[in-house]
């Protein structure tokens, strides 16, 4: 576990780590079903079952000031609301429809220019309709020096599957 992830049990039961399609399911989802983190080039680095990490790779046409090629705070934002929502995926064990209810999310320190910034999720407590996710952004190298944090809620679409529109069959 990351370091500054909390030791809350969550619910539903523990993702059994040998599922490669859990895993395969969510980098899909990551990569096809997400434009816009598709477009920032957001890739699936981790899933170990109790967190999900993702990965914002560094390009210039991401930064938010040229004078210090540090990346936009709404590239980051984006990182940590597909984490979060990536997250909720694994709790939940299978490809329900979520949207972000809120995300709060404070900036510690500006991300290294030329440098990835992972972020890395854990999903804390699953209710009927609600998710709540906890996320810490870094840079791979510096884990304990964080980039920013977040706290989310999620809305649970149960009965929607990410395949196809409306009820699932």
């Amino acid at each position: 576990m990351h370091p500054h992830m909390s030791d809350t049990p969550r619910a539903p039961a523990e993702l059994d780590l040998g599922d490669s399609g859990v895993v395969r399911r969510i980098a899909e989802a990551i990569a096809t079903l997400v434009p816009h983190n598709r477009e920032l080039g957001i890739r699936l680095v981790e899933c170990d079952g109790d967190s999900v990490t993702l990965a914002l790779p560094y390009s210039p046409r991401l930064v938010g000031n040229p004078a210090t090629g540090v990346l936009h705070g709404g590239a980051i934002t984006t990182l940590l609301d597909g984490a979060s929502g990536t997250a909720v995926f694994v709790a939940l064990r299978a490809p329900i429809p979520v949207a972000t209810l809120d995300l709060r999310i404070d900036y510690l320190r500006p991300a290294t220019p030329g440098v990835e910034v992972h972020a890395r999720a854990r999903c804390t407590k699953v209710t009927k309709n609600v998710a709540f996710v906890r996320c810490e952004a870094y840079h791979p190298e510096q884990v304990d020096d964080l980039v920013a944090v977040a706290s989310g809620t999620f809305v649970i679409f149960r009965g929607s599957s990410l395949g196809g529109r409306g009820k699932t069959p």
